[in-house]
């Protein structure tokens, strides 16, 4: 053995040995077959991502299962795959097209997609190839890209399936807009900045009551122009007597009600709120419960619409807001004005501010599907670790809105819809283009621009990305370790997918590991520059001690990143290299090596090995069981560092310079050295590997698919 470890030398050679084996793959020639089977789903990384510290821990833990499990004879599947993210593509794309001066309108849509495709396969598994060089251990033979053509067709079945059976409708209603993206966007591609804004106290005049009024509160005064009713707690004793009566909306004077509802805050504002249905989901709530109208006051480009007046259409909402607020100052209506911070919405990727409008989109019905998902936790049929999220999963599932699926994006699976050209609001769901017009008998149809959601996509991954052949062995499987800002985005998607289409939960198991913050307790941000890069940690000092790093300080729920744990990782791997060395050296003769046979103790220090290190193997079997990974390093840690290191190599020094004990002594040396890379393996793939195959009984075996325990 070389004198230093040098993990760049070793790593690339030994993940090449791994792959070129084949046993990343549960049902590999040679392997040992097992009736058990294991399997974990990875979470899609985007085809526009880049390894970061978030990958490197989820990555890692799934990887320490797989490990574990492979050895302990399982027939273990790790589903590998990326997701074709669809804004997120569309956005870096299209903002690379720009910089050359070409705009994607210029290019139209099919060879703007051909420009994505030419980008996908020269960039888009970047990530793949940094997870290799993690570690993971995923069978790579069966991976799977969500635009494949198989997972595709899974994914039209769907959509077919649900609007079949009525969950698919298509429907004006709210959603979140981008107007540099020009299409819907889900709740996870927001983003929320705190703003310090005005707040209007607007006077709504009560109608036949001269010199009355009403009070209400805005950040967004242009929108009272979409007003259909202003509403106020039933229980407010403030506004009682006004409940049924009618307000003159100001500016648009027209008479609209004032409404009771529950959902009112009498705290908040002046507890009197308007209601603008088209342009707050919230409101459109209230609207639905009260039989209220859609009044769309601004368009998709952030202009005023015909319907907010003839005075207004076609300003930009900030200048029709200038305007209006002149207007009120003029009449006397504006009560006060007050600073307020709040939240608000932007787009992921471009950062433009969202607007709430009514959009013909298509929407999935949830409250059946909540229903089912709900039932099968609270069931304990997926179990949820650390419990304590289940409060999540039931938050969201317990305030359920229906889903809007559709997006307007040219990136992406293509809605299975086509429209009739000559009747142009009649259309047909079918996952194959009708020959012939169904409804005009004359024209091709021609189908829907919109693309899905890519979370509808990815909500299939533990079926779709089966082969055929793999899903009756292989699904449902046994679990998915995430972050906790996708539990409901996708976590419970999948679940309800998996319910209705297979009949099965698609995993026993969901894992919410921990986020790594900065030393300040603050999420790290690459623009902010208070992000960390794993792949130059793995370039300095070995993928070893990165993967060290992120599960020894992945005690509690959020770790507070502390980059003297990969130098603490990387001094761990010295350790283990310099006492295999000192091992080796001791035990040339092959024959100390060639069994894993339990060697008998002839002295105390014997016997105390021994016992510790059994008792270490069922100490780290029993964390990984209960998915807890750092408590299960700590141990292995504890025990070769200080129990084996420190003391008995110590001991072992004179004891082999005592003729009746020197041959014994090198047994448990051997022995003790070989059960210690196995239970390091899973958490230090790489110099575990290295160090095996410099032992004199291996020939062509790997520590990889050593069995756990003989």
């Amino acid at each position: 053995m070389d004198k230093v470890y040098e993990p760049q030398k070793i790593e690339e050679e030994i993940y090449r040995q791994w792959e070129k084996s084949g046993f990343f793959k549960p049902d590999a020639k040679g392997k040992k077959k097992s009736a058990k089977k294991f399997v974990i789903y990875m979470p899609l990384p985007n085809i526009t991502g880049s390894l970061h510290i978030g990958h490197a821990l989820n990555n890692t833990l799934q990887d320490i299962l797989a490990r574990y499990h492979r050895m302990k004879g399982d027939k273990t599947l790790w589903l590998p795959g990326t997701d074709h993210a669809g804004i997120s593509a569309q956005y870096v794309v299209d903002k690379k097209l720009r910089k050359e001066g070409i705009s994607r309108w210029q290019l139209g849509r099919g060879k703007f997609v051909e420009k994505i495709w030419e980008w996908k396969k020269e960039y888009g598994e970047i990530i793949v190839g940094q997870l290799k060089k993690l570690g993971v251990s995923a069978d790579w033979s069966r991976f799977r890209f969500t635009l494949d053509p198989a997972y595709s067709r899974e994914v039209l079945k769907a959509f077919v399936y649900y609007y079949k059976k009525g969950l698919i409708y298509r429907s004006l209603r709210p959603i979140n807009w981008c107007p540099r993206c020009a299409t819907s966007l889900s709740d996870l591609e927001l983003e929320y900045a705190e703003e310090t804004s005005q707040f209007w106290h607007i006077r709504y005049p009560i109608a036949k009551q001269p010199g009355q009024f009403i009070i209400v509160a805005t950040t967004r005064p242009e929108t009272m122009l979409g007003d259909t009713a202003v509403a106020v707690n039933p229980k407010d004793n403030r506004y009682k007597n006004l409940i049924g009566q009618k307000v003159i909306l100001p500016i648009a004077n027209r008479e609209i009600p004032i409404i009771a509802d529950q959902s009112i805050d009498m705290n908040f504002g002046t507890g009197a709120v308007k209601v603008t249905p088209a342009h707050d989901l919230s409101d459109f709530e209230i609207g639905q419960r009260h039989g209220l109208s859609l009044i769309k006051i601004a368009d998709e480009r952030n202009q005023m619409t015909e319907e907010a007046g003839s005075e207004f259409a076609g300003m930009k909402t900030i200048e029709a807001r200038e305007k209006i607020l002149k207007i009120l100052e003029d009449k006397k209506l504006i009560e006060k004005t007050e600073e307020f911070i709040h939240s608000t919405p932007h787009c992921g990727r471009c950062g433009q501010p969202i607007e709430t409008l009514p959009s013909l989109q298509w929407f999935l019905k949830m409250n059946q599907l909540a229903t089912t998902t709900k039932k099968t936790i609270k069931a304990g049929q997926v179990k949820i670790t650390p419990k304590r999220f289940e409060k999540t999963f039931y938050g969201w599932l317990d305030n359920i809105r229906d889903w809007n699926i559709s997006r307007q994006l040219w990136w992406g699976h293509q809605l299975p819809v086509y429209f009739c050209e000559n009747k142009r609001e009649k259309y047909v769901v079918a996952l194959n283009q009708p020959k012939k017009c169904l409804f005009c008998k004359n024209c091709e149809m021609k189908q829907s621009e919109d693309v899905l959601d890519t979370w509808f996509s990815s909500a299939l991954w533990p079926f779709a990305g089966l082969k055929e052949k793999d899903l009756k062995e292989y699904y449902p499987g046994n679990i998915v370790i995430t972050a906790r800002d996708i539990i409901n985005l996708w976590i419970s998607r999948m679940i309800f997918s998996g319910l209705e289409f297979h009949k099965k939960p698609p995993f026993q198991n969901v894992i919410i590991n921990g986020t790594i913050l900065n030393k300040e307790g603050k999420r790290m941000s690459k623009s902010l520059g208070t992000g960390v890069d794993p792949l130059e940690y793995m370039k300095n000092y070995g993928a070893d001690a990165l993967r060290f790093a992120v599960v020894w300080q992945a005690f509690g729920q959020d770790i507070k990143w502390d980059e003297n744990a990969v130098i603490a990782g990387r001094k761990f791997a010295n350790k283990i290299w310099n006492a295999a060395r000192f091992v080796l050296e001791k035990t040339t003769e092959g024959k100390f090596a060639a069994s894993r046979s339990k060697p008998k103790p002839q002295t105390a220090a014997d016997k105390k090995i021994l016992k510790e290190l059994a008792a270490t193997k069922l100490k780290i079997e029993k964390n990984i069981n209960a998915f807890e990974f750092s408590p299960a390093l700590h141990s292995a840690y504890d025990f070769f560092w200080h129990s084996f290191c420190d003391r008995y190599l110590e001991i072992s020094k004179k004891q082999l310079e005592q003729p009746k004990l020197k041959t014994n002594t090198k047994k448990i040396l051997i022995f003790t050295m070989k059960e210690s890379l196995i239970i390091l393996h899973p958490f230090l793939p790489f110099i575990t590997e290295a160090i095996y195959q410099k032992m004199p009984s291996v020939k062509k075996g790997l520590l990889m698919t050593e069995i756990w325990t003989k």
